[in-house]
């Protein structure tokens, strides 16, 4: 349920590393689950600078309104486009095809401050 290679924030997003150096984020199977059937999706736009963690968009679902908070500070380098036809997407692949923004990051080691799978998991479990 939450993949281990990747990392997470206390705000329910999942961060992942590609291999040119930048990071992937979306929102978790948890953060979905939890709003339901996903209706729109509002991404920063490309080029866009994002402080780590503030609101750079929104999830908007039958349930609900959330923000989208920027996991780590970097530009905006990518969206997922495909997110404007077809927003459940992230409900049915939120680790996949339902990823959100990459991102260049400031400071790649931002990463390191960020959950592991296991201390994700232990957040949500409280909850």
């Amino acid at each position: 349920m939450y993949p281990d290679e990747l990392r997470y924030t206390a705000e329910h997003e999942w961060v992942r590393s590609t291999e040119s150096g930048s990071v992937v984020f979306g929102i978790t199977s948890y953060a979905q689950d939890s709003l339901g059937d996903i209706v729109f999706v509002a991404l920063p736009g490309l080029g866009e600078a994002l402080s780590a963690g503030s609101s750079c968009g929104e999830v908007e679902s039958t349930k609900s309104v959330s923000d989208l908070y920027a996991p780590i500070a970097g530009t905006v380098v990518a969206r997922n486009e495909a997110l404007d036809a077809a927003p459940e997407t992230v409900n049915s692949d939120p680790y996949g095809a339902g990823w959100m923004v990459e991102v260049q990051p400031d400071d790649p080691s931002a990463l390191e401050g960020l959950l592991s799978a296991a201390d994700y998991r232990a957040l949500v479990e409280k909850a």
